[in-house]
């Protein structure tokens, strides 16, 4: 029985899959985007943003750490001295995963998995404004503009308006 065993295998032996996930690792931290099928990209958050968490803190020990997961000195190098101080206000969450659809070839659903602080399109910071959220409309009271001008027409029969809006009373 597999009680309590959540991690996903990914179908291969666990030197294979430790090697997979370090080489995605190194390729997501130096492209800060990738596309790969959903388990793997569920695989890859879990095995990174432990990762990211030690590169908050650079010292000796947490890069040695985080060497050992991902040996490949470039990637260590560049997580530490450039995205760790973009994330380093941020309490977790270091990446996102949009699923995509499904792959031509074999139908398997692929994901794009990218670090949050680096996609300028979810950026709010530079929107400025924060857009409000949409109220639906009450169906009792709301009417449309056009709706209420016809019903005060048809309510006064003595102003007559033309086509710019400007009354005209007939005086009877």
């Amino acid at each position: 029985m597999r009680h309590g065993k959540k991690f996903n295998h990914l179908g291969r032996k666990s030197a294979h899959r430790n090697s997979m996930l370090a080489n995605m690792s190194c390729s997501l931290i130096e492209h800060k985007r990738i596309n790969t099928t959903v388990a793997k990209a569920k695989a890859l958050r879990q095995f990174i943003e432990p990762l990211l968490t030690k590169s908050k803190l650079d010292n000796t020990h947490n890069r040695r750490l985080v060497f050992s997961k991902i040996r490949d000195k470039n990637a260590v190098n560049e997580l530490f001295r450039e995205i760790s101080p973009k994330i380093s206000d941020r309490p977790g969450g270091y990446t996102r995963i949009i699923k995509l659809g499904n792959r031509l070839g074999d139908n398997a659903d692929m994901a794009l998995i990218e670090l949050v602080d680096y996609n300028e399109t979810y950026d709010l910071s530079k929107a400025g404004k924060k857009k409000s959220t949409r109220r639906g409309r009450s169906r009792r009271g709301s009417k449309s503009k056009q709706t209420q001008q016809t019903n005060q027409e048809r309510s006064n029969p003595t102003k007559n308006t033309d086509e710019s809006g400007n009354e005209d009373t007939k005086n009877e």
